[in-house]
């Protein structure tokens, strides 16, 4: 059973990486340090040997990343203690102590590979409040106790046992599910159930010393750095189709012919990469225009009008993107020479598309109010 249930995890941690090259082709992570996350368990764990052993104390530190918004990898601390109580040792003696009442601390290492089941088969959802989810991987315990046959028998006829003390290193395997309440773009609360299945502990003095089940019922919470930040592939392709024809430089001359014929100047767009405030050096040919046009009409007021793309991001994230794009063109507006007395900020949030393309919506609108 021990080794068809490492399969089992071994072979889902091998498809997270298939169905992660799939998934590429909707969603991806812009960068490494995106989507990282930590958090921690509190709950009870109890040994599956002989009935259901009692719950003893369960606590797990956890650090992982979300690859895309339906697979990712996590690694775990867990552990405290585990209690073998209910088995029936009447018939092991350890010199003084009876196993019928013991208690081991103990500590394992988990290597999580993560399916969110709620993303993955209805689609990702930024807005969305809760997520279920599955997990399965290797795992490593420690224990500095275990239990030997001495080889010795009692007068009475029954076999004997002797604590050791050598720390013990076993493998194995666990799987579980959980439920996550997502509070915002940063924190989600969540509960897990996680089942295992390692050499016992407790050595020769468990009944399933080979393979003894395990299960742990934990509560706790979770915290993504910097928010979770996914973007569509499909605009990563066009975007870059978009930056190839815009970036071709702009010949100086030409610049300064089309300045002299800009007038007060209608609308002119900035925009953006997904997720972003900096001003790109294309952006800067336009918002160089228009503060020439600005300041060769002083009694002129304009808006200027920031935007954030409402298919990807929480309405929170893209108000305060918005917020930050109006900002950055204000601010080389003003570094341009601009009366700010002339400007008036405005932030939009995330919009339904404006021109078609949700990506064209990444944008800091200019124009004459």
């Amino acid at each position: 059973m021990k080794i068809k249930f490492l399969a089992l995890s071994v072979i889902m941690a091998g498809a997270s990486m298939f169905a992660n090259a799939q998934e590429t082709e909707n969603y991806y992570t812009k960068k490494a340090t995106d989507n990282i996350f930590m958090g921690f368990g509190i709950g009870g764990m109890s040994v599956l040997n002989g009935g259901l052993n009692s719950p003893t104390l369960n606590l797990n530190i956890q650090v992982g990343k979300y690859i895309t918004p339906t697979w990712g990898v996590r690694a775990e601390i867990s552990g405290l203690w585990q209690s073998l109580e209910a088995q029936d040792n009447s018939w092991f003696v350890t010199g003084q102590k009876n196993y019928e009442d013991y208690c081991k601390m103990f500590g394992e290492l988990n290597l999580d590979a993560m399916l969110n089941v709620t993303n993955w088969l209805g689609g990702y959802n930024p807005d969305r409040a809760v997520d279920f989810y599955l997990f399965a991987g290797p795992t490593l315990n420690l224990s500095s106790v275990g239990t030997e046959f001495t080889g010795e028998m009692t007068g009475d006829g029954q076999a004997q046992l002797a604590e050791s003390d050598d720390m013990k290193v076993r493998f194995g395997a666990t799987a579980g599910l959980g439920l996550a309440y997502n509070l915002n773009n940063k924190w989600a609360l969540n509960l897990e159930g996680r089942f295992g299945i390692t050499p016992s502990i407790f050595g020769d003095a468990s009944d399933y010393r080979k393979a003894e089940g395990t299960a742990r019922l934990t509560v706790g919470a979770a915290y993504t750095f910097g928010g979770k930040n996914f973007a569509k592939v499909s605009d990563r392709v066009i975007e870059k189709e978009v930056i190839k024809e815009v970036v071709k430089e702009v010949p100086v001359e030409v610049i300064k012919e089309v300045i002299k014929e800009i007038p007060a100047a209608g609308a002119t767009a900035v925009f953006f990469k997904i997720g972003k405030a900096k001003i790109s050096p294309e952006g800067m040919v336009n918002i160089k225009l228009m503060a020439k046009a600005m300041k060769n009409n002083p009694n002129a007021s304009y808006k200027i009008a920031g935007f954030a793309d409402k298919a990807t991001g929480t309405p929170s994230f893209n108000q305060t993107l918005s917020e930050k794009r109006a900002q950055a063109v204000y601010d080389a507006l003003v570094a341009e020479g601009v009366n700010p007395n002339q400007l008036e900020k405005v932030a939009m949030g995330g919009t339904d598309p404006m021109f078609e393309k949700a990506y064209l919506n990444r944008v800091v609108i200019m124009e004459v109010k």
